[in-house]
């Protein structure tokens, strides 16, 4: 069912969930944080929101709706005893992630392709190791040393590492503090995808429209499809000295309009 049509989760009726203001959040980890777990106990259930809003990103998994809605819980729960106020960073952007890493567990430990337990240790085991080196050494380890301590070939520390990877989406959020979300996406630079490679494309559709109907035909057959001047040739009925002279005049032409 999906999530959007489900109303009560858990025996909790969505539709009805509190919704708490900047000030009134502020007030109730106050008191929580001096001991009041009447205060604790509203900023869960004010917060309930933020988890349903969170597991809408997995519900494409085939999961139960209620399964993960018990397992955001815990993720809240656990930004809201760990929360501190005095950062000054708003409490969603502390937990989402939060929420997110503990649902990805639950994932991941649930898995149907099941990580192997001794590549799990491996794995496990290389991250303390590299936690250890750059608490040591102040830089990052290379793969070859963590793997030299634990006392296993190389291929196998990556290997290790690369099983435990969750895929994440390049339309996952990795910051949102009110305003549009920043993706994974925004973070990676693409050197396919930039202007001065737009205009070249722009330059050499003007360029095509230069050449004659058999010119075009056999560019785009040649560079575009991919055909060798032999197909070319069959597929046209010409031979392929016919074809190299042609396609020869055609590049000289772009050129001069490129």
């Amino acid at each position: 069912m999906p999530l959007i049509n489900k109303v009560e989760i858990c025996g909790v009726n969505t539709s009805k969930l509190p919704v708490l203001k900047n000030d009134e959040m502020k007030k109730l980890f106050t008191e929580m944080q001096s001991g009041n777990t009447g205060a604790r106990e509203k900023l869960i259930q004010g917060n309930l929101r933020l988890v349903l809003s969170v597991i809408q990103r997995f519900n494409n998994r085939g999961e139960f709706v209620d399964d993960l809605f018990q397992v955001g819980c815990i993720g809240l729960i656990k930004s809201i005893d760990n929360f501190d106020l005095s950062q000054n960073v708003r409490f969603s952007t502390y937990a989402v992630p939060m929420i997110i890493g503990e649902i990805r567990r639950y994932l991941r430990d649930n898995n149907a392709l099941r990580v192997s337990r001794s590549l799990r240790d491996i794995a496990y085991k290389a991250l303390q190791v590299r936690e250890k080196l750059i608490s040591d050494n102040s830089a990052e380890p290379t793969v070859s040393q963590i793997a030299e301590l634990l006392e296993v070939n190389r291929e196998e520390v990556v290997f290790a590492l690369d099983a435990i990877q969750e895929p994440v989406s390049l339309f996952e959020p990795i910051y949102n503090d009110g305003g549009d979300p920043i993706l994974v996406m925004d973070q990676i630079s693409d050197d396919k995808n930039n202007d001065d490679l737009w205009l070249e494309e722009i330059s050499v559709k003007e360029a095509m429209k230069k050449l004659n109907e058999r010119e075009k035909h056999i560019v785009s057959l040649r560079f575009f499809a991919g055909k060798t001047q032999m197909e070319v040739a069959d597929e046209i009925g010409i031979s392929q000295a016919q074809v190299s002279r042609l396609e020869k005049a055609a590049l000289k032409q772009l050129r001069k309009h490129v």
